[in-house]
């Protein structure tokens, strides 16, 4: 149903950006916790690569003063910094800044923690780098926030778009489509709350390594059909659908659990962060369709080599992140 031309397009362009960047861009995260009148605890996370730490910095308001030394630590993931705070004169009317995002491409989330327990949260990002505390999340805020990071994570989240793009590949007619992307929804779905809510705790390094390694058999099992021996899976992808979505799923609690989820409201957090990577899911699927039409109404034919560019070019890069984040693992 999804003719080559379209397919090896979608394909390169997943290669070209999966190359550029495997895991998707996670945003920095700022917690502020309210300790006293005028105190307040920080902790500031700041994605790196390597021994690369993006430019941003936290910039408080002019009556504040450190009260503490920073502790700062550093993986290959992210750099942390922990210290405390006083401002005589509270940050209600000037609020936090985070200076640099103008200089890139990732957000920063803000979580802001009352004395009384009471929280909120919010989105920074170019042309709207300020957070002032005000009152308790609401459910439109915490929509306003989390839908579009759903929906960013799973469009700049590479090795889950290169699993969902093979298994259109592995997928004949619509209605096994429909039931493939399904069980895939509901798996992913399971873990993604199960992990947020702290019933399953599984380290990332071990999740990531799988997912790669899950996109790399549907690639091979692509393989196996294009060249008539089809198996079980190719059969019936709904099954190996479901069984890899759980993985992705724990995938998306990691992503979910880096930005910080507002303890007064988890349930719409997870609610809304699910819905919007459905909605990417969606349109990422649709899209594909798109230009499998296009391509069908340009090219007809198109032998099997051509029909196999796809899933070898997917498989390949797949297994690049394995052997990557294996290396990680074991180091």
């Amino acid at each position: 149903m999804i003719r080559p031309f379209a397919l090896l397009i979608a394909c390169l362009l997943s290669v070209l950006a999966g190359m550029a960047a495997a895991h998707e861009v996670r945003p920095a995260y700022l917690e502020i916790r309210e300790t006293g009148a005028s105190t307040y605890d920080i902790f500031w996370k700041v994605p790196a690569r390597g021994d690369a730490v993006l430019p941003i910095e936290v910039v408080l308001p002019r009556g504040c003063q450190d009260a503490t030394p920073r502790s700062v630590t550093r993986d290959t993931a992210a750099r942390t910094t922990r210290w405390s705070i006083r401002c005589d004169t509270g940050l209600a009317d000037e609020g936090v800044r985070v200076e640099g995002l103008d200089r890139t491409l990732v957000e920063t989330i803000v979580r802001y923690e009352r004395e009384d327990g009471a929280t909120q949260t919010a989105r920074l990002f170019e042309g709207a780098s300020s957070f002032v505390p005000t009152a308790r999340s609401t459910l439109g805020g915490v929509a306003a926030l989390y839908l579009p990071l759903g929906f960013e994570h799973i469009l700049l989240g590479f090795d889950h778009l290169c699993f969902v793009f093979v298994l259109l590949l592995l997928t004949d007619g619509l209605r096994r489509l429909f039931w493939s992307v399904t069980a895939f929804t509901a798996a992913h779905s399971i873990t993604l709350a199960a992990a947020t809510l702290g019933y399953v705790n599984v380290p990332s390094g071990p999740i990531e390594a799988l997912i790669a390694f899950s996109i790399m058999l549907v690639a091979a099992e692509v393989v196996q059909r294009a060249r008539g021996r089809p198996s079980r899976t190719a059969e019936r992808p709904w099954i190996a659908a479901f069984a890899f979505g759980l993985l992705h799923g724990l995938g998306f609690a990691g992503a979910l659990a880096d930005t910080g989820l507002p303890q007064d409201a988890i349930p719409a957090a997870l609610f809304f962060f699910n819905i919007g990577v459905e909605l990417g899911q969606i349109a990422f699927v649709l899209g594909i369709l798109a230009l499998a039409k296009t391509g069908r109404l340009a090219f007809e034919a198109g032998g099997q080599a051509f029909r196999l560019v796809p899933a070898y070019a997917v498989g390949s890069v797949a297994a690049f992140w394995t052997i990557e984040r294996v290396a990680v693992i074991v180091q």
